[in-house]
């Protein structure tokens, strides 16, 4: 089930940015995951996790939600409103090769050549999607788009290494992650002045972003994650998303799928699906 949210984010991201702002769509994302999560630790009990966690602990949550899902997702929605829908979805895809090179900043276990040359052969899909298969001539169709794509692989690696260095459950953190963005996220849209432009589209956008993209589908990956005993089968699930995300990219944006996307995200699944193998095995 998880698999299949996943598989709708790139649709539900391009559709909800033909009605709204990158910056109205995270801050009404926002609330609804919020409320998802509070009410996610009243049902498992966790609520009472907060209550004896330090202050300083809390801070540090609170603080890391700046960068996710604050300034994370406000840069995605930015590349996803810049790029087509499929583009944004492969280059997406790269967070699995990122997130272990960003980690090695903290636990200073550095990647090995083999890592290393998996990830080069992602970022050549990159280089493919970017051009439009026009690599010689590396005239790039959206260089902006790319860019900000780029980084939010950058920001979620860094947000996701941040949180490694925490003890505290994963909802607890969640929740106080978007405790401290969405006041902010609000705060912004109000001095951006498009607080009084949301339409009741992009409402039901922000509700369907926040509870599904933001909220269950990440519920369910953690418990599927707790319950296998196999997670390299488990892991392999997430390479059904892409197929599935670009389906739908066709069937209801009614993108023309171009044969550059379709190398570029083998490209990037080669180099991702051998680095988990390889981790799983370790």
């Amino acid at each position: 089930m998880a698999v299949f949210l996943w598989s709708t984010m790139a649709t539900a991201f391009k559709w909800s940015l033909s009605y709204t702002s990158p910056l109205q769509l995270i801050a009404m994302a926002s609330v609804v995951s919020w409320l998802f999560f509070l009410v996610a630790l009243g049902i498992t009990g966790e609520l009472k996790i907060l209550k004896s966690t330090p202050p300083g602990e809390i801070a540090r949550s609170l603080l890391f939600g700046l960068l996710n899902p604050g300034i994370y997702y406000l840069v995605l929605f930015e590349a996803y409103d810049r790029l087509p829908a499929q583009d944004a979805m492969a280059i997406n895809y790269t967070w699995g090769l990122t997130l272990p090179l960003i980690s090695a900043l903290f636990t200073r276990q550095w990647p090995s050549g083999r890592a290393l040359a998996l990830a080069l052969l992602s970022y050549l899909g990159i280089l493919v999607i970017a051009t439009d298969g026009q690599l010689i001539a590396l005239e790039f169709q959206y260089p902006m788009g790319v860019g900000l794509a780029l980084v939010s692989t950058l920001l979620w690696g860094l947000a996701w290494s941040l949180n490694s260095l925490q003890k505290l459950e994963a909802i607890p953190a969640l929740f106080l992650n978007f405790t401290a963005a969405m006041p902010v996220l609000w705060v912004a849209m109000w001095l951006d002045g498009s607080m009084t432009s949301l339409t009741w589209q992009s409402l039901i956008a922000g509700v369907y972003v926040g509870l599904f993209e933001m909220g269950i589908a990440f519920l369910l990956w953690l418990s599927a994650l707790r319950m296998t005993k196999n997670t390299l089968q488990l892991s392999s699930l997430i390479f059904l998303a892409p197929v599935i995300s670009l389906f739908l990219i066709a069937t209801v944006l009614r993108e023309t799928i171009s044969i550059a996307t379709l190398i570029g995200l083998g490209l990037i699944l080669i180099g991702f699906s051998a680095q988990q193998m390889r981790s799983d095995t370790n």
